[in-house]
Order: C-alpha cells, then sequence, then structure tokens
C-alpha cells in the first residue's frame, strides 16, 4: 500500500451501483428537463403530456445523430471550451499556492477571474452596442440549440472523465516531494473498481502541465455557459415578444451575481471540498460541465416561453431580494468568520479543542448550526425559483435538489470529523445539535 496513495476504505453512493446509476440517471433528468421545458411544450401544473413528451424522441439513428453529433454545435463548444482554456493559461492574474498536499507540496495556481469575466462582459457589450436591433447571433444560437447542446455537453463531460482517468495512471516525469514519481490520487477515488473510480474521480488535481482541468472546470466554461443562457432567454424574449418580463430580468440578475461572486473570489475554492479533498471523476465533471448550466438556467429557459412569464409586483421583487441577500449575508459573513478563526483573528471565541490540535468553532454564526453556510446557500436557491410564481412545482426542481446535496454534504463531513476528532466532535454535538437550519434540523 502506497504511503502517498492509500486504498481508499469507504464507497460513496453505495459504490459501483450508486456509480452507474448516477451517471446513467443525471444524463436522463436533463434530457428530460428538455423535453417538458421548450419551444413545442411546456408543463403546467403537475400533469404530464406523455404524447408530446414522446414526440420530441428521434425516431432514427439520421435523427439521433443529428441530435448528438450535429458539426457546427460541436465546433462552437469545442471552440468555447478551448479559448477559455487557453485564457486561463495565459490571462493576467495573481499567482498563489493552494493546500497543503499530503506529499507537502503546494500546487500553483492562477487567479484571473477578473480579467476572464471582464473579457467576456465587455465582448459581450460589443457586439450588443454594435447591433442596430440589439441583436446577437451567438445568443439565439445558444437558445435555439438547447437540445443539441444538452447532449454535447453530457457527452463532452464522459469524454473528459475518462481522459482524466486514464492519465491517472501515467507516471509524473518530475518527482514529488516524497521522491516517487506517482500522482496524488483522492483519498475517495482510489478503491481499485475501474467503474468507481472513474465516476468518484481517481486523481486529486490532474493536470496538463500547470493547467489544474478541475478548477478550471468548476469556474470556466460551465458557471459562464450559465450565464449566457440565461441572457439568451432574455434575447429570445425580447426578439420574439416585443418585451422583458421582470421574473426574467430578477432572475438574470441574481444568478448573475451568484455567477460571478464564484468567478471573481476563485482563490476561496483552492480550500472547498471539491478542489482540496475530492478527486476529478464523472460526477465532478458532469456536474461542472452539463449539469450545473442546463439544470440551473430552468428557471429562465421556463419563463422565457410564450405564456409562461410573470409580472411580478414591487413587493414582491423586493422580498426575493431580501431573502437572496439575507442568504449571501449569511453565507458570506459566515465563511469569513470561520476563515478569521482559523487563521487567529477571532481567538476570543468560543471554540472546542479536539486531539488534532485544531479547534472546533461554537461561536457566532457557528453555535447556531453545524453547516450555517449552507443555509444561506439554500436561501439564495430559494430565491431563483420563487420568481417563478406558482405555475408548476417543476421550476422548483433546484430547491429540492440542493437541499438534498447539501445534506449528502453534511453526512459526509459529519462521518469524517467524527473519525477524526472522537470525543471532541461528540462535545461539539451537543453545544451545537442542529445540523444545518437553526432551529429545526
Amino acid at each position: 500500500m502506497s504511503k502517498l496513495n492509500p486504498v481508499t476504505q469507504h464507497k460513496e453512493f453505495f459504490g459501483v451501483p450508486g456509480a452507474l446509476g448516477i451517471a446513467t440517471f443525471l444524463p436522463f433528468i436533463l434530457v428530460f428537463f428538455y423535453a417538458v421545458c421548450n419551444e413545442q411544450y411546456s408543463i403546467k401544473g403537475i400533469l404530464l403530456d406523455l404524447n408530446k413528451v414522446i414526440e420530441q424522441i428521434p425516431q432514427n439513428w439520421a435523427e439521433w445523430k443529428d441530435l448528438c453529433f450535429d458539426s457546427t454545435v460541436w465546433t462552437a463548444y469545442l471552440t468555447w471550451f478551448f479559448v477559455l482554456a487557453v485564457l486561463d493559461v495565459y490571462s493576467p492574474g495573481k499567482d498563489m499556492d493552494g493546500i497543503e498536499l499530503r506529499d507537502g507540496t503546494h500546487l500553483p495556481y492562477r487567479i484571473n477571474g477578473v480579467f476572464m469575466s471582464g473579457t467576456l462582459i465587455v465582448l459581450l457589450l460589443a457586439r450588443l452596442f454594435a447591433s442596430p436591433d440589439y441583436s446577437l447571433p451567438e445568443l439565439q444560437f445558444l437558445y435555439d440549440n438547447q437540445a443539441k447542446l444538452i447532449f454535447v455537453t453530457i457527452i463532452y463531460s464522459f469524454i473528459v472523465s475518462f481522459f482524466v482517468y486514464f492519465i491517472s495512471f501515467i507516471p509524473l516525469r518530475g518527482k514529488n516531494g516524497l521522491g516517487t514519481k506517482e500522482r496524488i490520487l483522492s483519498i475517495n477515488g482510489n478503491s481499485g473498481n475501474p467503474i468507481y473510480d472513474w465516476f468518484i474521480g481517481r486523481e486529486l488535481n490532474p493536470r496538463i502541465g500547470a493547467w489544474d482541468i478541475k478548477l478550471f472546470c468548476e469556474l470556466r466554461p460551465g458557471m459562464l455557459l450559465l450565464f449566457l443562457i440565461n441572457l439568451s432567454c432574455i434575447h429570445n424574449q425580447y426578439h420574439k415578444f416585443g418585451k422583458i418580463s421582470n421574473s426574467l430580468v430578477l432572475i438574470n440578475f441574481l444568478e448573475a451575481f451568484y455567477i460571478f461572486d464564484g468567478v471573481l473570489n476563485e482563490e476561496g475554492c483552492l480550500t472547498m471540498m471539491d478542489i482540496a479533498t475530492d478527486g476529478f471523476g464523472f460526477m465532478l465533471a458532469f456536474g461542472d460541465l452539463a449539469w450545473l448550466p442546463w439544470s440551473y438556467s430552468l428557471q429562465c429557459r421556463y419563463l422565457s416561453l410564450e405564456g409562461n412569464a410573470v409580472d411580478l409586483t414591487p413587493i414582491q421583487i423586493g422580498s426575493i431580494l431580501a431573502l437572496s441577500f439575507f442568504g449571501y449575508y449569511i453565507f458570506h459573513s459566515a465563511n469569513q468568520q470561520k476563515s478569521d478563526f482559523k487563521q487567529g483573528k477571532l481567538n476570543h471565541m468560543k471554540s472546542i479543542s479536539t486531539p488534532t490540535g485544531s479547534k472546533l468553532l461554537v461561536d457566532g454564526w457557528w453555535k447556531l448550526s453545524q453547516h450555517i453556510n449552507y443555509f444561506g446557500d439554500w436561501l439564495i436557491g430559494w430565491s431563483w425559483c420563487l420568481p417563478t410564481g406558482t405555475q408548476t412545482p417543476f421550476t422548483y426542481f433546484y430547491v429540492v435538489y440542493f437541499a438534498t446535496l447539501l445534506v449528502h454534504r453534511q453526512t459526509r463531513d459529519e462521518a469524517k470529523c467524527r473519525a477524526k476528532y472522537g470525543k471532541a466532535w461528540e462535545e461539539y454535538e451537543k453545544q451545537v445539535p442542529y445540523k444545518i437550519v437553526p432551529y429545526v434540523w
């Protein structure tokens, strides 16, 4: 057994059956979302018109080939992906090191989200004002080819996940801190089962040279594509109906704030679970490249369709904005408080000492629940769904999905901490009994 790469002892999602189930089911969900939310058919209420869904299924190989392998759509997406990759490597920015790895080293990262997002916005504004009728063919192309792009991103996420799995077996040219040529593998993805390791992510930080594939996919192609998909919904609604609903504008604003908050604060991602501890396999590749842009844009895509627009009152708009920014306040101030505490800036706050020498904060935000930041994040999700009104519960899928995701993360973190801190964790649970939602659970 390698000292650097211990064998995985615990498998998430029930191991191989769960990995295969998720890798099959989640792509199907994205396709289903499109089938019930497009120009041909839009679901209302909770009843599904199966005939209208079945009518959209390709009837022969030629139709499937056109849907999945349209050369123009593939060229557009690959151009998007690799232009962003080149900019990610060569754009000006701040160079900084990530967290310490198991071999005692730190990987270098180029932090250039300000330049990348600023360049995208400038290009969009330049194209917009250069057009006499405020028409952007690129946005209309994106809106008109949603089905094909969904399949492209799904297929491409499979390609990326197989690529990073296979390169994890290629020895490094240079030596790491332990004097070997081993890659640093994920604690969760080194089981020896190829299906499970491919799904969960075998290598911790797959790279091509100094370019970190995982951080790039986390913050660039999917996040910025979500921004463009939402804009394409506004663009289509304006040019097709001659007006834009305030509910669509509101969701665009709230999600754009979320997107650029993430992109512009990318250095904070270096300590997050996805980057610091999880391997990069199908789960993250699909989540970053396909799931995020096409499931998070569901509300905008629904509101952009004829008959689905919602006109919100000023009170409704103000209430939704207040909810969103209250969630942001909780999320960011709680994370900042924990960060300051770890840096020794808040030693006056109450904490519990652990056998590892670290301390568990049980004061301020962190006396309300063990994951108070998750609660703030969930409130933000509600603000994205509420502008769709009460036409269908379908548009509230995100808050249900996100709650499930947060509970799973909390469960993983709790198991890790219980094993790591022992009696100290038992005392922590007594002092902070609520998991996520204060005074509820």
